[in-house]
């Protein structure tokens, strides 16, 4: 069956419709973006996360090509280039939007200078179409080889809310003949994890057992009475060239768990990013400090309480991370580099 959030995002004559995930599962409601900059303060607002904003971008782009149908042609390129820039800053630590729209932008510069109006529209619609649907053809092929990683019958914990890698790859289970059960984290503030994650899988036909994100320890631990976990898997925001896995905050500490209880980590993510050489090239967004004091627009900290923290990512590196998955196949952190060995890129 095809779950609620496998297709989040819808693309109207004018409008871009996003699933606002704030709300779901108990109330399905569609934001609507008019415009590129719409869609980034969507995406901005977490109004769509994890695999939603590279669908979303991918969208606002085919919107914003319609919109300058009758434009001159130079009017249309730089239009485009401006919507680009606003997806691209909308979240800073995730690369699959920035480089879903660099893709788009790279087709339009092999136009020639002179191509008129309808070749740039038909080709930035084609290019944003053709993006959003190769990532979903990686995604596939990433969850085939996490679940050649996982035996029949694993215990998989998570965290956060993987999108499109958790859906692909209980596909990819049931098309090995294998079965897995799952642990999932809350995943303060935002309780993606409960609401998202828990929701998809249970939608599935998948066994799901919902941890608080203060349990992950005690649940690897041997002396857990949940039972042995036999693997850690996450999605990756981002992954540097040296290994260092950034993923939703809390993922650091679950790796630093699994690794000082013998458990595998496995990170998910298509590729690792070339323009981050290191762990210091790689901006991780802090949110607003007030989205600690409220769980979903509720005030759960106490009225004198005025001050919190929140790094939206955390940084694991590569010493706790076993392998780094992706949809070339699985590398060991120090040498996820290759994934781009002998090809120019």
């Amino acid at each position: 069956m095809e779950p609620v959030l496998d297709r989040s995002v819808r693309i109207e004559d004018d409008a871009v419709l996003i699933l606002d995930r704030r709300e779901f599962p108990h109330r399905q409601e569609w934001v609507t973006a008019r415009t590129a900059g719409e869609v980034a303060d969507a995406i901005r607002q977490m109004v769509t996360q994890s695999s939603g904003p590279t669908y979303a971008a991918c969208a606002a782009l085919v919107l914003t090509a319609r919109q300058v149908a009758n434009a001159e042609s130079q009017v249309a390129r730089s239009t485009l280039g401006e919507a680009a820039a606003l997806l691209i800053g909308a979240r800073p630590t995730n690369n699959s939007v920035r480089d879903a729209v660099d893709a788009v932008l790279a087709r339009l510069a092999e136009l020639p200078e002179n191509a008129e109006t309808a070749t740039i529209v038909a080709t930035a619609e084609e290019a944003a179409n053709g993006r959003a649907e190769e990532y979903r053809s990686r995604s596939r092929a990433l969850a085939g080889h996490a679940v050649e990683l996982l035996p029949d019958g694993s215990r998989i914990l998570t965290h956060c809310w993987m999108d499109t890698y958790i859906i692909e790859l209980v596909r990819a289970a049931d098309a090995a003949g294998k079965r897995y059960t799952y642990v999932a984290t809350e995943t303060r503030p935002y309780l993606q994890g409960a609401r998202l994650t828990a929701h998809t899988l249970a939608e599935m036909g998948q066994d799901v057992t919902l941890i608080t994100d203060g349990m992950v320890a005690a649940v690897l631990s041997p002396h857990s009475t949940l039972g042995r976990i036999d693997a850690l898997v996450t999605a990756a925001d981002r992954v540097s060239m040296d290994g260092h896995v950034f993923n939703k905050i809390g993922t650091l500490g679950a790796a630093v768990a699994a690794d000082a209880f013998g458990v595998p980590y496995y990170a998910l993510i298509q590729a690792p990013d070339p323009q981050a050489p290191t762990a210091a090239d790689v901006v991780v967004e802090t949110r607003d400090a007030n989205e600690v004091l409220y769980t979903l627009g509720e005030r759960t900290a106490s009225p004198l309480v005025t001050s919190g923290h929140y790094p939206a990512f955390d940084v694991t590196p590569p010493r706790f991370t076993t392998l780094i998955v992706t949809d070339r196949g699985a590398f060991e952190p120090a040498s996820v580099a290759a994934y781009y060995q002998g090809e120019n890129r």
